[in-house]
């Protein structure tokens, strides 16, 4: 297994700073996150190895379980270092290692039950999911840490009865069924087995895997799932599991949101085909939509549930936007490092880190290309009249925070290339007619949000944008 370089023609990063790129840009971003996450699987390897003891003995049962698994069936194993857990998993499990190495004191660490030491269980329940998809026949343990076992990218069992000093045994035999039990210090079984399916959703019995909301053209698999703790340490609350009720309306407003998207905007509709999503539902804490992503789960949209089709399709737009940027910002370096600065940002109450504008900025422009989709084909006229307003609205706002980036003086030569196509291309957006009703509507709405936010936050850089 060798992570390979990656780079990316001049007209795509163009394109993709526009706010575009299609599926050859997903398709290339999704490639250079699945090598860098096998370079981090060796980096946890390398570093549980220079810790020693019981740690280093368990990172390097899973590597050679994972390389194995990848010399059978290469594809199988990809999609497990490509699924959005593995990310937070391999680079939250480096992170602790690396802690642990500056701080040890030349005593031996033991993981023990997994609750003491830097959980080298999230490594090994990484390649025993690449087992289980391989076909790898073999048997693997390690340590639970409460009563859920998971197996990222095939989904999660519960055994009750687990308590501390308990292991997971996944057993998979030459036939290529897989099986996972709970074992107590003694090696004996207690629950289980539990049959694992090899594929990455449904299940059937104890097994919970993804639900499948749709099938994308092209075959890509648009899933929901509930999140996988520990591989999400900080994500925001999120329901234990889903009922069936709750899982037929995400059914029905996936499909309309895909097929307003397939319509409207078959750009960004070709960006979601090009390859597996998991939606993550939240719980909602109030009206409004509540929606986020992170930098090291490429692939992955958390969202709590949407009220209709349009509000998921904007949505998945706008988390979109955030998942290509946070990716791109891994092959290329567009920021110096940022100080303590802050900035208004024209969509949040508080002020933001440099990084956190350029992001939001980047998200608004893909929104605003939605709602000047949407204007044009909304037949109903109440809606036609509010997406000119959110259009116009988004427009102007994405644009401000734009040049606010663009005046910062901590882009790079890239980072300057990038934030100027992305102005470019909001520039032709200010340009476009939008009635004047709307538009005095969303500059009061600008306005207003930017007086709030000056009684609630002070002053801070912020640079003047008019459209045209």
């Amino acid at each position: 297994m060798t992570p390979v370089p990656h780079g990316m023609p001049g007209v795509m990063f163009d394109a993709v700073a526009a706010g575009g790129g299609g599926a050859a840009a997903l398709e290339l971003l999704a490639r250079a996150e699945h090598s860098r996450r096998l370079a981090c699987a060796y980096a946890v390897t390398r570093t549980a190895g220079e810790l020693g003891g019981a740690v280093a003995g368990e990172a390097g049962r899973a590597w050679d379980l994972l390389d194995a698994a990848t010399r059978a069936d290469p594809v199988a194993a990809a999609a497990v270092l490509s699924h959005p857990a593995a990310g937070p998993a391999l680079f939250g499990l480096l992170a602790r290692l690396v802690r642990e190495r500056e701080g040890k004191t030349g005593e031996e660490t033991v993981e023990g039950t997994g609750h003491g030491g830097p959980p080298i269980r999230w490594f090994t329940a990484l390649a025993a999911a690449a087992a289980v998809r391989a076909g790898l026949p073999g048997q693997v343990e390690w340590p639970v840490d409460g009563d859920r076992v998971a197996l990222p990218s095939l989904g999660r069992t519960r055994f009750p009865g687990a308590r501390p000093g308990d292991r997971a045994r996944l057993r998979v035999t030459a036939d290529g069924r897989s099986l996972l039990s709970l074992t107590d210090a003694s090696g004996t079984d207690t629950d289980g087995p539990v049959p694992v399916p090899a594929r990455g959703y449904g299940g059937t019995g104890r097994w919970q895997g993804a639900r499948l909301l749709d099938t994308l053209d092209g075959g890509a698999p648009l899933l929901l799932d509930v999140l996988d703790h520990p591989y999400f340490p900080n994500a925001a609350p999120h329901p234990a599991d889903l009922g069936a009720e709750e899982t037929r309306h995400w059914e029905t407003v996936a499909r309309e949101a895909c097929a307003l998207l397939r319509a409207d905007l078959p750009q960004a509709y070709a960006e979601l085909a090009a390859g597996p999503l998991l939606l993550v539902p939240l719980v909602s804490r109030g009206p409004g939509q509540v929606s986020g992503s992170s930098a090291e789960a490429f692939g992955c949209v958390a969202l709590s549930p949407p009220a209709t089709g349009t509000t998921f399709a904007v949505t998945l737009v706008h988390e979109t936007q955030h998942n290509k940027l946070a990716a791109l910002l891994h092959l290329f370096d567009l920021l110096e490092p940022s100080g303590a600065e802050r900035f208004y940002a024209p969509w949040r109450p508080d002020p933001r880190p440099l990084l956190g504008l350029f992001h939001g900025a980047y998200a608004h422009l893909g929104v605003a290309r939605f709602w000047n989709a949407r204007r044009a084909s909304e037949p109903d006229p109440a809606l036609r009249a509010t997406a000119h307003v959110l259009f116009a609205r988004w427009r102007l706002a994405a644009r401000e925070a734009t040049l606010t980036v663009l005046a910062s003086n901590r882009l790079t030569g890239l980072g300057e290339r990038f934030a100027g196509q992305m102005l470019t291309a909001l520039d032709a957006l200010c340009a476009l007619p939008v009635p004047a009703a709307a538009r005095h509507r969303a500059e009061s709405a600008a306005q207003a949000h930017h007086t709030a936010w000056r009684a609630r936050n002070g002053t801070t850089l912020r640079v003047p944008a008019r459209e045209g």
